[in-house]
């Protein structure tokens, strides 16, 4: 059996080609033992009493994986952190806590979404302090719908308009925090997403051999994933559709 690994879909109801490439690698995912979700699974989340014709199908089609026996684990992301046990359950699946240590055979791993690694974009790191509240989150989802879809946009647009301002290296991981993490967290292997940089980059620190495999984002003709086995090392793919 295999676990597999995405992030950074984007999905949204004006990009159809994206969903259906997901519908696609659903239906391919024969082997799967795990699904894991890390984080930014929707372009937008306002909260789990949202719905429409897209998060029913996405809903849907989970459930489907997950009665065949896959465990389909979420975790948050920077545009999804209002996601919560409820969309998970509806899709027969979990939510994970960031920082979360995975075992797949006799090997382990480190997931994260990946931006809570990007400490030298302090203005976004205060951003997401605020986002990560419990009392602001609160706040959010007493709103009605309407408010909420227009705070999504806000929020949004005011990102983009950020992420044009800033150099590329800021918006990376921090190599000091990568190292402080898989430390603390007492394995050699962490797989993330968030950056749009999808890579294997290994290294060594203190004497140990480590590994961050980087999922990419998806596109309308093309996802990325990471296949991994126990006993084999992890594999991250590019595929089209």
């Amino acid at each position: 059996m295999t676990h597999y690994f995405i992030s950074d879909l984007h999905l949204q109801a004006d990009r159809p080609a994206m969903t259906e490439g997901f519908l696609g690698l659903l239906d391919r995912l024969t082997d799967a033992e795990a699904l894991y979700i890390l984080g930014d699974f929707f372009e937008v989340w306002i909260g789990d009493d949202y719905s429409d014709a897209l998060v029913e199908q996405i809903k849907s089609s989970l459930k489907a994986l997950s009665n065949k026996g896959t465990d389909v684990v979420f975790m948050h992301g920077n545009r999804d952190f209002l996601m919560g046990d409820t969309f998970a359950a509806d899709c027969g699946g979990r939510m994970m806590a960031e920082g979360s240590v995975i075992h797949v055979g006799d090997d382990s791993a480190l997931l994260l979404h990946g931006d809570s690694l990007c400490t030298r974009d302090v203005e976004y790191m205060k951003m997401r302090q605020v986002f990560r509240n419990p009392a602001w989150i609160a706040e959010v989802l007493s709103k009605s719908i309407p408010e909420r879809v227009a705070l999504g946009r806000q929020v949004r647009s005011e990102s983009k308009a950020g992420q044009q301002m800033k150099a590329d290296d800021i918006m990376d991981v921090t190599p000091e925090e990568v190292d402080k993490a898989l430390t603390e967290a007492g394995v050699s292997l962490m797989i993330h997403g968030h950056t749009h940089r999808p890579d294997t980059h290994r290294w060594e620190h203190d004497g140990e051999a480590r590994e961050r495999i980087v999922l990419g984002d998806w596109g309308d003709d093309h996802g990325w994933l990471i296949r991994w086995q126990a006993g084999s090392k992890p594999v991250l793919e590019k595929f089209g559709f």
